[in-house]
């Protein structure tokens, strides 16, 4: 299932939506439905990563130094 999302955008941001489009042959639809889920993702990640930090602020937790870090066999377990 599919729903419609209407959108003002000023004249400047239309403009270069319209510009992309009309240069690879896509529609602004499908531009502003890649804008949307990209912008999503983006903002699921940083609303995740300030909880966590938020969680580990309010905890009993020691961090670790960055340069005591195993970065080549991290996630390796």
């Amino acid at each position: 299932m599919s729903i419609q999302v209407n959108a003002r955008l000023d004249d400047e941001t239309n403009d270069r939506l319209e510009m992309l489009a009309r240069r690879t042959g896509r529609t602004k639809s499908f531009y502003a439905k890649e804008f949307i889920e990209r912008g999503l993702n983006d903002l699921e990640d940083h609303f995740l990563l300030k909880d966590a930090l938020d969680e580990f602020y309010t905890s009993d937790d020691e961090g670790t130094p960055h340069d005591a870090v195993d970065w080549d066999n991290l996630g390796h377990d």
